[in-house]
């Protein structure tokens, strides 16, 4: 069993899940809510979770996590955490869930509306340490969520804006790959290259963080050993434990920044209709951007190469291309039910979004309308 101290409290292991008892005495946690959705309910990954319960209290749980937290979500699920009179909050599931988890954590503690805490609006400050404690559990291997500062929640007005703060950071992370072994091939794949694009796009930002250069990459080489594996056979533990840590070095380099694939990936997924899956949005999106980027980040195409296990020289773009392909996952963003009529605000929010700060090369509205066009297809 590893126990990480590295920005939070991690256990990682099969079996991990085991010790939230313990993690919640740890915290003197007494009457948390649970948070997570329904797929993940039906799925009986809540459990082995209930099962650390000792039979002295009722637990909530909230279970009408969307598909991207929303706003509205975070409200409807603060009023059953005060109702309930909870004390806490135990994460379960995929970014959606832990994300939205984060919400209602910083709302329990701090007065609305949740608006003023979004980072581009200056609420990075506004977030303080009275935070209600966090456990999360995450169920994919992808969004890094569990051990990331920022929550992403889409606005009543259709705004997806990041709530960024360290404060943010669950104070425990339970990292069990047994809760990923039934997770279907399609999912797994979508999962799975949001943690290689965030790994990917970490190393590439421009900030100074050889350590978590380092852990960026660690990240980049596992996810490419071991993606197709987990979609091919769910039941490789071996590929399950490589692809959760992936995921969690992805998480723990969020601190470098990310870049245009997320900038871009932000606004898309505050779409009402048709509701975009996250993860794939980066795996579409991530080739068009590394052609973007290739000239103006020095030599760490090189280092790319290296860890991806690719022949001296290959276009790195083309090698996702090519992995993307493989997965079966969708070879453009019209593919995954995107109409151009949408593109002009998808712009707007890419330029305005927090990520593009920390891509490599600059971009602006008319690089975005170009990165758009590209993805579409």
């Amino acid at each position: 069993m590893a126990l990480i101290n590295y920005l939070t409290k991690i256990q990682f292991d099969h079996g991990s899940v085991s010790l939230l008892g313990e993690e919640l005495k740890a915290l003197g946690m007494k009457a948390p809510m649970i948070v997570t959705d329904r797929g993940v309910r039906d799925a009986g990954l809540l459990d082995p979770i209930l099962n650390s319960n000792d039979g002295s209290s009722n637990w909530a749980i909230f279970d009408e996590t969307p598909g991207n937290p929303t706003e509205a979500a975070v409200e409807s699920a603060l009023d059953h955490y005060v109702e309930r009179q909870c004390d806490g909050l135990i994460a379960v599931g995929g970014g959606s869930s832990i994300d939205l988890a984060k919400g209602v954590a910083l709302l329990a503690t701090h007065q609305p509306p949740l608006e003023q805490y979004a980072a581009i609006l200056g609420g990075v400050e506004r977030i303080t340490s009275d935070v209600a404690p966090v456990i999360a559990i995450p169920t994919t291997a992808g969004t890094g969520s569990e051990v990331g500062r920022a929550a992403l929640i889409t606005l009543r007005d259709g705004r997806k804006l990041g709530f960024l703060a360290p404060n943010m950071i669950p104070n425990v992370a339970i990292c069990d790959p047994d809760l990923t072994l039934g997770l279907p091939p399609g999912l797994t794949a979508a999962t799975g290259m949001d943690a290689l694009t965030h790994c990917i796009e970490t190393f590439l930002s421009p900030r100074v963080n050889p350590p978590a250069d380092a852990i960026a990459l660690d990240g980049v080489g596992r996810a490419m050993r071991n993606i197709e594996r987990a979609v091919n056979d769910g039941s490789d533990r071996d590929a399950r434990w490589n692809m959760m840590m992936a995921s969690l070095q992805g998480g723990m380099t969020f601190q470098k920044g990310l870049g245009a694939v997320h900038a871009m990936s932000h606004p898309l997924g505050g779409l009402a209709e048709p509701i975009l899956h996250h993860g794939t949005l980066n795996a579409v999106i991530l080739p068009p951007v590394l052609k973007f980027n290739a000239d103006h980040a020095g030599d760490k195409y090189e280092h790319l190469r290296l860890a991806m296990e690719l022949p001296p020289g290959t276009e790195v773009a083309n090698a996702i291309e090519s992995l993307n392909q493989r997965l079966g996952l969708p070879a453009n963003l019209r593919d995954m039910g995107v109409t151009d009529d949408v593109l002009p605000r998808m712009v707007a929010g890419a330029v305005a979004d927090h990520s593009t700060a920390t891509n490599p090369r600059p971009a602006d509205a008319d690089d975005y309308e170009a990165l758009f066009a590209e993805a579409m297809g």
